[in-house]
């Protein structure tokens, strides 16, 4: 069993930055991936990012070039650092784990950018 605790979240306007931060209850390195989701209402969770046990991350299209994930290399934490944010970013962004083909979802943290 792996808990995530999230924080971070927000209102944000066009154009500003958010962090959002995921601790785990173990080492992210006993983790195949760990990363964030997001889901818009009346869509279905999309990937945001993740990172892979080796280090390699991958993005969706939509955040590249403008959110990065990192991670904790001496402890259990990701870090997502959200930034120019648009109107389209709002979403509740939930943190993910997989570990040995089984996923671990944080409760959420909404993130909402508007004027």
């Amino acid at each position: 069993q792996v808990q995530l605790v999230e924080s971070g979240g927000g209102l944000v306007q066009p154009g500003g930055s958010l962090r959002l931060s995921c601790a785990a209850s173990t080492s992210i390195f006993s983790l195949s991936t760990m990363g964030w989701y997001r889901q818009a209402p009346g869509e279905q969770r999309e990937l945001v990012a993740i990172v892979t046990y080796g280090g390699s991350t991958n993005y969706a299209d939509s955040v590249k070039g403008r959110f990065t994930l990192s991670r904790d290399s001496a402890g259990n934490t990701v870090y997502l650092q959200m930034k120019s944010l648009k109107p389209e970013d709002t979403a509740v962004y939930y943190c993910n784990a997989r570990k040995w083909n089984l996923d671990y979802w944080g409760q959420g943290t909404q993130v909402t950018v508007s004027s």
